[in-house]
């Protein structure tokens, strides 16, 4: 198989998981910010298992940036670090890869 094949493989690949992230990602947000203000209620089970999920799959992200970035006045800006550096990767790295192939 060409390797350039498999490396444009890989980069069509990335993109779309990098997408689904970035809406799991807000899901995540959105999802917090609902609790905090104590619009949805997160002892019920539909609600309990979104954010256990979201959670499970963000956090492995999230956890580094927040090691590296403190909360400012209570604010946690991790997921929006994340989320620029998702942009950063979609805009500006994978097209320079998808040149370079």
């Amino acid at each position: 198989m060409n390797t350039s094949f498999v490396d444009a493989l890989i980069i069509y690949f990335i993109n779309p998981v990098l997408g689904i992230f970035m809406i799991l990602l807000i899901g995540s947000i959105i999802l917090s910010w609902l609790i905090s203000f104590k619009i949805v209620n997160p002892y019920n089970p539909v609600v309990g298992s979104l954010w256990r999920m979201t959670s499970m799959l963000t956090e492995p992200v999230l956890r580094p940036i927040r090691s590296i970035l403190p909360p400012l006045g209570g604010l946690d800006f991790s997921p929006l670090v994340a989320i620029l550096l998702v942009q950063f990767i979609q805009g500006w790295l994978l097209p320079r890869i998808m040149i370079a192939l």
